[in-house]
């Protein structure tokens, strides 16, 4: 078959995978790989970033006492994270594929170093014919550290290993313009960049994961603006795979967030995905905020600060906030908060955020 894309990574949502509260659903799951191994055979590289250890582990201990959220996570993931793998291994082992597991965590990619020697090893995965099968290491995790689920992690994913697509599997066909339960709601086929479809998806979570649709919405539009196509699809539809990233994408009924054409370097894209890494906050005046957002390159001048919050040092990744108090962007400072607080306001001086380490959403 013919695919149109290198690269892509596939994201599975526990929805997806977990059957009717006894586990894993088997004949999904081989209904993916199935897919998963066709496109590899066309000649595609696939990464898949799978949800489903802390719902298969839940299937499996019951009656255990009263758990915090965060110890539950951790015991339920611990059980349930080597029967995904393992079943993944027999899965791909019946095609003759090699998969290999990744579990990170959220701090793990926090440093530049870190990141590169994680997208290293996907790298090498890559070239070697094994598909990587990535997840949160709930086991050691602990809220504050978390990401907010598997489609930042996916998006995160897709923007460090350079994909030319992006797939969420949820167990919905994309984003309506309405309640997706009502007849009279339909599914938008096509998202261009700056629209803003928000006011139609609904705030609650998934049964078993720990995001939503607009966590789904938020990510595709950021890995979208750095020209990556993103489908937001129904993973239990058969073929869906096969359909959204086969060249004739027939019968793909899906979601697809349209690519920016505008590039962006490679540690740009690692600041876009780094907002949860921050360690401070700059508040910036009206002339910057016109700058930063305008068509020309700018960098962040001290001119343009209005006052620094948090204890931060060179080289750490800050949110830029705007006058009106929305964040705009992130950045990596070329000083710590003292001197930041120091010449906030002032002219002349080298920029505070150099363009080439400044992200503006």
């Amino acid at each position: 078959m013919q695919t149109r894309f290198r690269r892509a990574v596939v994201k599975i949502g526990s929805n997806v995978l977990a059957g009717d509260g006894s586990g894993l659903d088997p004949a999904v799951m081989e209904g993916l790989v199935d897919q998963i191994t066709t496109l590899h055979r066309s000649g595609m590289e696939i990464i898949l970033v799978s949800s489903g250890a802390v719902a298969s582990g839940r299937s499996i201990i019951r009656g255990t006492r009263k758990l915090d959220p965060v110890s539950a996570r951790q015991l339920y993931s611990s059980v349930g994270q080597a029967r995904l793998i393992n079943r993944y291994c027999e899965l791909f082992d019946k095609h003759g594929i090699v998969c290999g597991q990744v579990l990170t965590t959220k701090e793990s990619l926090s440093t530049r170093d870190h990141y590169l020697n994680q997208m290293n090893c996907m790298t090498v995965m890559l070239e070697n014919g094994v598909i990587p099968v990535i997840n949160e290491n709930d086991t050691i995790s602990v809220t504050e550290l978390m990401f907010t689920d598997n489609d930042e992690l996916s998006g995160m994913v897709a923007s460090m290993m350079n994909a030319e697509c992006l797939v969420i599997l949820s167990n919905v066909d994309g984003i309506y313009n309405g309640d997706p339960a009502s007849p009279e709601s339909e599914v938008i086929t096509e998202i261009r960049r700056g629209e803003n479809l928000s006011s139609y998806i609904g705030t609650g979570k998934s049964t078993f994961g720990r995001g939503g649709m607009l966590t789904k919405y938020r990510i595709a539009s950021k890995v979208a603006d750095e020209g990556i196509e993103v489908v937001i699809a129904n993973g239990k539809t058969p073929g869906i795979l096969v359909s959204v990233l086969g060249e004739s994408q027939a019968g793909a009924r899906c979601s697809r967030f349209l690519p920016s054409d505008k590039p962006i370097s490679h540690v740009k894209k690692w600041i876009a995905h780094s907002d949860g890494f921050a360690k401070g906050r700059i508040h910036i005046n009206e002339g910057a905020m016109k700058a930063l957002t305008g068509d020309t390159a700018s960098s962040l001048l001290p001119v343009g600060v209005v006052s620094v919050e948090g204890d931060f040092q060179k080289g750490d990744i800050v949110t830029i906030i705007s006058p009106q108090g929305r964040q705009i962007g992130i950045g990596k400072v070329s000083a710590g908060s003292e001197k930041a607080a120091e010449t906030a306001g002032q002219k002349g001086g080298r920029p505070l955020i150099h363009y080439d380490y400044l992200y503006i959403e």
